[in-house]
């Protein structure tokens, strides 16, 4: 294993850490995948939640291809990052979810604005869970 991977208990800590992730989904004819920035929600041992448009593209494709993978990381030394991927189960959304994950981003006087946006049932929650764990923490050789 190398010096740089973060042991299960910390790249689970991290990735429930509220950074803005890059969702990445898989398009049909080979063209290149949808990587879109993201706001979410994780507790360890659970699936990444992620609030989308019913008719947006991500919904589209996850749908269609039923897997996804997302990437958070840090933007300043000491970098470190964590890609985790599986399958995607689309459920609708509610507004429960969607107020914890607004508050987790932004100042709280501004999450009833941002939830009145957009109606909850225009949106759905993907749901993603974690099979697959990739991480970097660079921390661990400077």
């Amino acid at each position: 294993m190398s010096e740089l991977i973060m042991p299960a208990a910390e790249r689970e800590a991290f990735l429930a850490e509220p950074h803005i992730g890059v969702l990445t989904i898989a398009r049909p004819g080979g063209r290149p995948p949808l990587a879109s920035p993201i706001w979410y929600e994780y507790e360890p041992g659970g699936a990444v939640v992620i609030n989308v448009g019913r008719g947006s593209v991500k919904a589209r494709l996850a749908e269609a291809a039923g897997v996804a993978s997302l990437t958070v990381q840090t933007e300043a030394l000491p970098y470190r990052f964590v890609t985790v991927g599986g399958p995607v189960v689309i459920t609708a959304a509610d507004d429960a979810t969607r107020r914890r994950i607004a508050g987790r981003y932004l100042p709280a006087e501004m999450v009833d604005g941002y939830l009145t946006s957009a109606d909850a049932s225009d949106m759905v929650t993907l749901r993603l869970t974690p099979s697959s764990w990739h991480s970097n923490d660079y921390s661990r050789v400077m």
